[in-house]
């Protein structure tokens, strides 16, 4: 049997997890002090995912960038890729809070918003 030691993130509590796992698949989670921390440990062991932030250029705006972020989690393998389509991205203004930046990034079925508005 494997284990693997993890922080939860799901909470402010922080609680050192420890995740048992035979074959690839989970046999039990333990430290944790709410469902929300065993939910975390069985995803970040087998399908770990990430919100991916950033920023891109404005052109004729009140700002020179606007803050973006993936709509949904992606795969965290993904997150490289994520970066690399930003690159050299820039959008005209006025930009607005859930505008799409990038549709389908890195073929991942999840988009780039705007999570600001530039007038």
């Amino acid at each position: 049997m494997d284990k693997r030691e993890l922080i939860c993130i799901g909470c402010p509590l922080g609680c050192p997890l420890v995740v048992t796992m035979e074959a690839g698949e989970v046999v039990s989670v333990e430290g944790n002090t709410c469902k929300r921390g065993d939910t975390y440990a069985r995803k970040e062991v087998t399908n770990p995912t990430r919100i991916v932030t950033s920023t891109v250029m404005v052109e004729g705006g009140s700002d020179v960038t606007v803050a973006v972020k993936t709509q949904t989690d992606v795969p965290k393998a993904k997150i490289f890729e994520c970066m690399k389509a930003l690159k050299g991205v820039t959008v005209k203004a006025p930009v607005h809070i859930g505008d799409v930046i990038v549709a389908n990034v890195a073929d991942t079925g999840v988009d780039f918003v705007a999570t600001s508005n530039v007038e």
